[in-house]
Protein backbone atom coordinates (compact mmCIF):
# COMPACT_ATOMS: atom_id res chain seq x y z
CA UNK A 1 0.00 0.00 0.00
CA UNK A 2 1.36 3.72 -0.62
CA UNK A 3 1.83 5.80 2.52
CA UNK A 4 2.47 9.50 3.43
CA UNK A 5 5.81 10.71 2.55
CA UNK A 6 7.42 13.60 3.82
CA UNK A 7 10.20 15.59 2.08
CA UNK A 8 12.59 18.43 3.24
CA UNK A 9 15.89 19.97 2.50
CA UNK A 10 17.81 23.15 3.00
CA UNK A 11 15.50 26.21 1.98
CA UNK A 12 18.05 28.26 0.00
CA UNK A 13 21.08 26.62 -2.22
CA UNK A 14 23.71 28.82 -3.35
CA UNK A 15 26.20 26.76 -6.12
CA UNK A 16 28.57 27.67 -8.55
CA UNK A 17 32.79 28.79 -8.66
CA UNK A 18 33.02 31.63 -6.47
CA UNK A 19 29.86 32.10 -5.08
CA UNK A 20 30.74 32.34 -2.03
CA UNK A 21 31.89 35.87 -2.37
CA UNK A 22 27.84 36.60 -1.74
CA UNK A 23 27.93 35.48 2.11
CA UNK A 24 28.10 38.42 3.55
CA UNK A 25 24.20 39.21 1.76
CA UNK A 26 23.36 36.23 2.80
CA UNK A 27 23.79 36.48 6.32
CA UNK A 28 22.54 40.05 6.49
CA UNK A 29 19.37 38.61 5.16
CA UNK A 30 19.27 36.49 8.50
CA UNK A 31 19.34 40.01 10.04
CA UNK A 32 23.25 38.74 11.54
CA UNK A 33 25.33 41.40 13.71
CA UNK A 34 27.64 39.13 14.93
CA UNK A 35 28.78 35.83 13.37
CA UNK A 36 30.54 32.59 14.86
CA UNK A 37 32.51 30.66 12.08
CA UNK A 38 32.70 26.96 13.67
CA UNK A 39 35.65 25.22 11.84
CA UNK A 40 38.73 23.55 12.35
CA UNK A 41 42.23 23.93 12.47
CA UNK A 42 42.94 22.17 8.92
CA UNK A 43 41.21 24.71 7.21
CA UNK A 44 42.98 27.79 9.28
CA UNK A 45 45.96 26.34 8.31
CA UNK A 46 45.01 26.20 4.50
CA UNK A 47 43.45 29.91 5.15
CA UNK A 48 39.98 29.03 4.05
CA UNK A 49 38.89 30.05 7.52
CA UNK A 50 40.45 33.59 6.96
CA UNK A 51 39.34 33.70 3.72
CA UNK A 52 35.93 33.64 5.04
CA UNK A 53 37.35 35.82 7.68
CA UNK A 54 37.83 38.63 5.16
CA UNK A 55 34.54 38.52 3.56
CA UNK A 56 32.62 38.86 6.64
CA UNK A 57 34.90 42.39 7.14
CA UNK A 58 34.43 43.10 3.64
CA UNK A 59 30.70 42.78 4.36
CA UNK A 60 31.38 45.10 7.41
CA UNK A 61 29.59 42.07 9.99
CA UNK A 62 31.73 41.58 13.42
CA UNK A 63 32.84 38.09 13.98
CA UNK A 64 34.47 35.51 15.72
CA UNK A 65 35.85 31.73 15.53
CA UNK A 66 35.61 28.32 17.08
CA UNK A 67 38.65 26.31 15.52
CA UNK A 68 38.87 22.89 17.32
CA UNK A 69 36.30 20.94 15.77
CA UNK A 70 38.03 17.22 15.40
CA UNK A 71 36.93 14.58 13.49
CA UNK A 72 34.06 12.30 15.02
CA UNK A 73 33.64 15.21 17.46
CA UNK A 74 32.65 14.46 20.73
CA UNK A 75 29.72 15.87 22.77
CA UNK A 76 31.65 18.26 24.48
CA UNK A 77 33.14 20.09 21.68
CA UNK A 78 29.24 21.01 20.94
CA UNK A 79 29.10 22.73 24.86
CA UNK A 80 32.27 24.52 23.94
CA UNK A 81 30.75 25.85 20.94
CA UNK A 82 27.51 27.15 22.74
CA UNK A 83 30.07 28.80 25.23
CA UNK A 84 32.26 30.27 22.79
CA UNK A 85 28.66 31.53 21.00
CA UNK A 86 27.36 32.79 24.21
CA UNK A 87 30.24 34.88 25.01
CA UNK A 88 30.89 36.79 21.94
CA UNK A 89 27.08 36.87 21.76
CA UNK A 90 26.38 35.24 17.97
CA UNK A 91 23.21 35.45 16.53
CA UNK A 92 24.21 33.73 13.27
CA UNK A 93 26.66 30.32 13.17
CA UNK A 94 28.86 29.50 9.72
CA UNK A 95 30.17 25.99 9.69
CA UNK A 96 33.04 25.59 7.42
CA UNK A 97 34.47 22.20 6.90
CA UNK A 98 33.93 18.62 6.40
CA UNK A 99 30.86 16.90 8.47
CA UNK A 100 32.50 17.36 11.50
CA UNK A 101 31.98 21.22 11.21
CA UNK A 102 28.48 21.79 9.81
CA UNK A 103 27.01 18.64 12.48
CA UNK A 104 28.52 20.50 14.93
CA UNK A 105 27.27 24.05 13.94
CA UNK A 106 24.18 22.59 13.31
CA UNK A 107 23.29 20.89 17.09
CA UNK A 108 24.96 24.06 18.62
CA UNK A 109 22.80 26.32 17.02
CA UNK A 110 19.76 24.50 18.83
CA UNK A 111 21.58 23.80 21.90
CA UNK A 112 21.89 27.94 22.33
CA UNK A 113 17.43 27.79 22.49
CA UNK A 114 16.87 24.45 23.69
CA UNK A 115 18.60 24.05 27.40
CA UNK A 116 20.54 20.82 27.33
CA UNK A 117 22.14 18.33 28.43
CA UNK A 118 22.83 17.42 24.65
CA UNK A 119 21.38 13.57 25.34
CA UNK A 120 17.99 14.47 26.03
CA UNK A 121 17.60 15.02 22.48
CA UNK A 122 19.39 11.97 21.14
CA UNK A 123 17.11 10.36 18.39
CA UNK A 124 14.46 11.27 16.01
CA UNK A 125 12.54 14.57 16.78
CA UNK A 126 13.06 15.19 20.34
CA UNK A 127 14.34 18.97 19.87
CA UNK A 128 11.68 21.06 20.65
CA UNK A 129 12.22 24.71 19.38
CA UNK A 130 14.40 26.15 16.26
CA UNK A 131 18.21 27.25 16.91
CA UNK A 132 19.95 30.26 15.78
CA UNK A 133 20.47 30.52 12.34
CA UNK A 134 22.77 28.59 10.27
CA UNK A 135 24.75 28.27 7.01
CA UNK A 136 26.69 25.69 6.03
CA UNK A 137 29.78 26.01 3.69
CA UNK A 138 31.69 22.33 2.96
CA UNK A 139 35.04 22.31 1.85
CA UNK A 140 34.96 18.23 0.71
CA UNK A 141 32.28 16.84 -0.85
CA UNK A 142 31.20 13.99 1.68
CA UNK A 143 28.61 14.01 4.14
CA UNK A 144 25.56 15.95 2.68
CA UNK A 145 25.26 17.52 5.96
CA UNK A 146 24.39 21.02 4.77
CA UNK A 147 21.16 19.99 3.51
CA UNK A 148 20.56 16.98 6.23
CA UNK A 149 18.59 17.46 9.03
CA UNK A 150 21.17 15.07 11.19
CA UNK A 151 23.98 16.11 13.53
CA UNK A 152 26.29 12.88 14.31
CA UNK A 153 28.61 13.05 17.86
CA UNK A 154 30.89 10.29 19.18
CA UNK A 155 29.92 8.90 22.48
CA UNK A 156 34.11 8.49 24.03
CA UNK A 157 32.55 6.41 26.83
CA UNK A 158 30.57 4.39 25.41
CA UNK A 159 32.39 3.81 21.90
CA UNK A 160 29.41 4.80 19.64
CA UNK A 161 27.99 7.72 17.69
CA UNK A 162 24.72 9.10 18.27
CA UNK A 163 22.85 11.02 16.06
CA UNK A 164 20.63 14.00 16.58
CA UNK A 165 18.05 14.46 13.82
CA UNK A 166 15.48 17.13 13.49
CA UNK A 167 14.15 19.59 10.83
CA UNK A 168 15.43 21.87 13.37
CA UNK A 169 19.24 21.32 12.01
CA UNK A 170 18.23 21.54 8.54
CA UNK A 171 20.90 25.00 7.67
CA UNK A 172 19.33 27.86 6.49
CA UNK A 173 21.04 28.41 3.72
CA UNK A 174 24.17 26.25 1.67
CA UNK A 175 27.07 27.54 -0.10
CA UNK A 176 28.45 25.01 -2.81
CA UNK A 177 31.42 26.31 -3.89
CA UNK A 178 33.92 23.84 -5.48
CA UNK A 179 36.42 26.37 -5.34
CA UNK A 180 37.08 25.55 -1.83
CA UNK A 181 37.14 21.77 -2.76
CA UNK A 182 40.33 22.30 -5.06
CA UNK A 183 43.20 21.69 -2.27
CA UNK A 184 41.47 18.22 -0.78
CA UNK A 185 44.27 16.22 -0.92
CA UNK A 186 43.40 12.91 -2.62
CA UNK A 187 42.88 10.45 0.32
CA UNK A 188 40.67 13.12 1.44
CA UNK A 189 38.60 13.38 -1.63
CA UNK A 190 38.66 9.72 -1.89
CA UNK A 191 37.27 8.63 1.31
CA UNK A 192 34.96 11.69 1.21
CA UNK A 193 33.53 10.81 -1.73
CA UNK A 194 33.21 7.05 -1.30
CA UNK A 195 31.06 8.12 1.73
CA UNK A 196 28.94 10.92 -0.77
CA UNK A 197 29.02 7.54 -3.06
CA UNK A 198 27.66 5.07 -0.12
CA UNK A 199 24.66 7.64 1.06
CA UNK A 200 23.27 7.49 -2.61
CA UNK A 201 23.45 3.59 -3.26
CA UNK A 202 22.29 3.34 0.63
CA UNK A 203 19.20 5.85 0.06
CA UNK A 204 18.10 3.70 -3.02
CA UNK A 205 18.05 0.34 -1.84
CA UNK A 206 16.46 1.70 1.74
CA UNK A 207 12.97 0.52 2.98
CA UNK A 208 12.09 4.16 2.68
CA UNK A 209 12.87 5.20 -0.33
CA UNK A 210 10.66 6.83 -2.77
CA UNK A 211 10.42 8.09 -6.56
CA UNK A 212 11.63 11.42 -5.52
CA UNK A 213 14.58 9.88 -3.31
CA UNK A 214 15.35 7.27 -6.29
CA UNK A 215 15.21 9.74 -8.80
CA UNK A 216 18.21 12.14 -6.58
CA UNK A 217 19.88 9.26 -5.77
CA UNK A 218 20.71 8.00 -9.12
CA UNK A 219 21.63 11.02 -10.16
CA UNK A 220 24.00 11.39 -7.18
CA UNK A 221 26.00 8.07 -8.19
CA UNK A 222 25.99 8.99 -12.06
CA UNK A 223 28.06 12.48 -10.73
CA UNK A 224 30.06 10.67 -7.88
CA UNK A 225 30.84 7.55 -9.65
CA UNK A 226 31.43 9.26 -12.89
CA UNK A 227 33.62 12.16 -11.45
CA UNK A 228 35.83 10.49 -8.21
CA UNK A 229 38.45 9.45 -10.33
CA UNK A 230 39.16 12.53 -11.76
CA UNK A 231 39.14 14.41 -8.79
CA UNK A 232 41.26 11.75 -6.92
CA UNK A 233 44.31 11.65 -9.56
CA UNK A 234 44.08 15.82 -10.32
CA UNK A 235 42.54 17.86 -7.63
CA UNK A 236 42.55 21.08 -9.52
CA UNK A 237 39.99 19.43 -12.16
CA UNK A 238 37.54 22.41 -11.09
CA UNK A 239 34.31 20.45 -13.02
CA UNK A 240 35.25 17.10 -11.76
CA UNK A 241 35.21 19.15 -8.07
CA UNK A 242 32.01 20.79 -9.08
CA UNK A 243 30.64 17.63 -9.96
CA UNK A 244 31.41 16.03 -6.90
CA UNK A 245 30.09 18.36 -4.73
CA UNK A 246 26.83 18.49 -6.64
CA UNK A 247 26.73 14.69 -6.68
CA UNK A 248 27.36 15.08 -2.44
CA UNK A 249 24.13 17.61 -2.07
CA UNK A 250 22.12 15.27 -4.17
CA UNK A 251 22.97 12.29 -2.36
CA UNK A 252 22.56 13.95 1.22
CA UNK A 253 18.79 14.71 0.14
CA UNK A 254 18.25 11.30 -0.94
CA UNK A 255 19.61 9.91 2.41
CA UNK A 256 17.77 12.79 4.47
CA UNK A 257 14.68 11.53 3.59
CA UNK A 258 14.87 7.50 2.88
CA UNK A 259 17.43 7.21 5.46
CA UNK A 260 20.86 5.28 5.16
CA UNK A 261 21.07 1.47 5.94
CA UNK A 262 23.29 -0.93 7.50
CA UNK A 263 26.48 -0.01 6.29
CA UNK A 264 26.32 3.21 8.19
CA UNK A 265 25.31 1.39 11.32
CA UNK A 266 28.36 -1.02 10.90
CA UNK A 267 30.31 1.61 10.31
CA UNK A 268 29.73 4.06 13.45
CA UNK A 269 30.88 1.35 16.37
CA UNK A 270 34.54 0.74 14.33
CA UNK A 271 34.68 4.92 14.00
CA UNK A 272 34.18 5.48 17.62
CA UNK A 273 36.12 2.59 18.97
CA UNK A 274 39.12 2.95 16.27
CA UNK A 275 38.78 6.34 15.22
CA UNK A 276 38.78 5.03 11.78
CA UNK A 277 37.89 7.97 9.30
CA UNK A 278 33.91 7.72 8.36
CA UNK A 279 34.39 7.44 4.81
CA UNK A 280 36.69 5.05 4.80
CA UNK A 281 34.66 2.77 7.71
CA UNK A 282 31.79 2.67 5.27
CA UNK A 283 33.99 1.85 1.93
CA UNK A 284 35.84 -1.22 4.26
CA UNK A 285 32.45 -1.96 5.12
CA UNK A 286 30.41 -1.89 2.32
CA UNK A 287 30.75 -5.25 0.06
CA UNK A 288 30.18 -7.38 2.93
CA UNK A 289 27.36 -5.63 3.52
CA UNK A 290 25.98 -4.93 -0.08
CA UNK A 291 26.65 -9.02 -0.73
CA UNK A 292 24.46 -9.61 2.48
CA UNK A 293 21.56 -7.34 1.58
CA UNK A 294 21.20 -7.65 -2.41
CA UNK A 295 18.27 -10.62 -1.79
CA UNK A 296 16.33 -8.26 -0.26
CA UNK A 297 16.23 -6.16 -3.39
CA UNK A 298 17.23 -8.05 -6.18
CA UNK A 299 15.96 -5.46 -8.43
CA UNK A 300 17.79 -2.08 -7.05
CA UNK A 301 20.25 -3.49 -6.97
CA UNK A 302 20.95 -4.66 -10.62
CA UNK A 303 20.26 -1.46 -11.86
CA UNK A 304 22.83 0.36 -9.44
CA UNK A 305 24.86 -1.91 -11.45
CA UNK A 306 24.15 -0.42 -14.75
CA UNK A 307 24.35 2.73 -13.27
CA UNK A 308 27.81 2.13 -12.14
CA UNK A 309 28.33 1.20 -15.94
CA UNK A 310 28.85 -2.66 -15.55
CA UNK A 311 27.96 -4.70 -18.13
CA UNK A 312 24.63 -6.43 -17.47
CA UNK A 313 22.98 -7.69 -20.53
CA UNK A 314 21.48 -10.96 -20.48
CA UNK A 315 22.22 -11.44 -16.67
CA UNK A 316 19.72 -12.50 -14.04
CA UNK A 317 18.78 -9.83 -11.84
CA UNK A 318 20.97 -11.87 -8.96
CA UNK A 319 23.78 -12.00 -11.68
CA UNK A 320 23.67 -8.27 -12.00
CA UNK A 321 23.42 -7.37 -8.38
CA UNK A 322 26.61 -9.45 -7.50
CA UNK A 323 28.39 -6.76 -10.28
CA UNK A 324 27.77 -3.51 -8.16
CA UNK A 325 29.79 -5.32 -5.26
CA UNK A 326 32.59 -5.89 -7.91
CA UNK A 327 32.23 -2.65 -9.23
CA UNK A 328 32.88 -0.98 -5.55
CA UNK A 329 35.90 -3.18 -4.72
CA UNK A 330 37.45 -2.32 -8.06
CA UNK A 331 36.87 1.41 -6.92
CA UNK A 332 38.14 1.34 -3.84
CA UNK A 333 41.42 -0.32 -5.32
CA UNK A 334 41.61 2.36 -7.54
CA UNK A 335 41.17 5.31 -4.94
CA UNK A 336 44.02 3.08 -2.70
CA UNK A 337 40.77 3.12 0.41
CA UNK A 338 41.93 0.58 2.71
CA UNK A 339 39.41 -2.62 2.38
CA UNK A 340 40.51 -4.69 5.69
CA UNK A 341 39.40 -3.91 9.30
CA UNK A 342 42.92 -5.46 10.61
CA UNK A 343 44.74 -2.58 9.03
CA UNK A 344 43.56 -0.56 12.11
CA UNK A 345 43.67 -2.92 14.98
CA UNK A 346 41.07 -4.98 14.95
CA UNK A 347 40.77 -8.59 15.73
CA UNK A 348 38.25 -11.61 15.75
CA UNK A 349 38.14 -10.84 20.00
CA UNK A 350 36.71 -7.77 19.14
CA UNK A 351 33.92 -8.76 16.57
CA UNK A 352 31.49 -9.52 19.53
CA UNK A 353 31.14 -6.62 20.94
CA UNK A 354 31.61 -4.70 17.56
CA UNK A 355 28.39 -6.47 16.70
CA UNK A 356 26.54 -5.40 19.54
CA UNK A 357 27.13 -2.02 18.46
CA UNK A 358 25.50 -2.09 15.38
CA UNK A 359 22.44 -3.90 17.15
CA UNK A 360 22.16 -0.59 18.79
CA UNK A 361 21.82 1.45 15.77
CA UNK A 362 18.22 0.53 15.08
CA UNK A 363 17.74 3.98 13.49
CA UNK A 364 19.28 3.03 10.49
CA UNK A 365 18.73 -1.18 10.71
CA UNK A 366 15.06 -0.07 10.49
CA UNK A 367 15.75 1.32 6.53
CA UNK A 368 17.92 -1.60 5.97
CA UNK A 369 16.15 -4.09 3.12
CA UNK A 370 17.28 -7.35 4.75
CA UNK A 371 16.62 -8.23 8.48
CA UNK A 372 19.94 -8.49 10.59
CA UNK A 373 20.72 -10.29 13.74
CA UNK A 374 23.67 -9.84 16.01
CA UNK A 375 24.99 -13.29 14.46
CA UNK A 376 24.78 -11.69 10.85
CA UNK A 377 26.47 -8.62 11.87
CA UNK A 378 29.32 -10.60 13.57
CA UNK A 379 29.77 -12.82 10.06
CA UNK A 380 29.63 -9.47 8.36
CA UNK A 381 32.41 -8.11 10.55
CA UNK A 382 34.31 -11.31 10.01
CA UNK A 383 34.32 -10.84 6.18
CA UNK A 384 35.96 -7.29 6.73
CA UNK A 385 38.94 -8.41 8.88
Amino acid sequence: MSKVNIFQTTSRIISGPGSLAGIGAELKQLGAGKVLIVTDQGLVAAGLAQRLGDLLDEAELSWSRYDKVEPDPRYETAAEVVEAAQGFGAEVLVGLGGGSAIDICKVSSVLLTNPGPIDKYFGVDMVPAPGLPTIAIPTTAGTGSEVTPIAILSDEKEKLKTGVVSRYLFPNVAFLDPELTLGLPPNVTAATGLDALIHALEAYTSKNATPRTDLLARRAMELLHGNIRTAFCDGTNLPAREAMLEGSMLAGMAFANAGVTAVHAFAYPIGAQYHIPHGVANSIMLGPVMEFNLLGNLNKFADMARILGQPTKGMSYREAALRVVDALHTLAEDLRVPCHLGSFGVTEQDLPLLAEGVMKVTRLLANNPRVLTQEDAEAIYRRAL
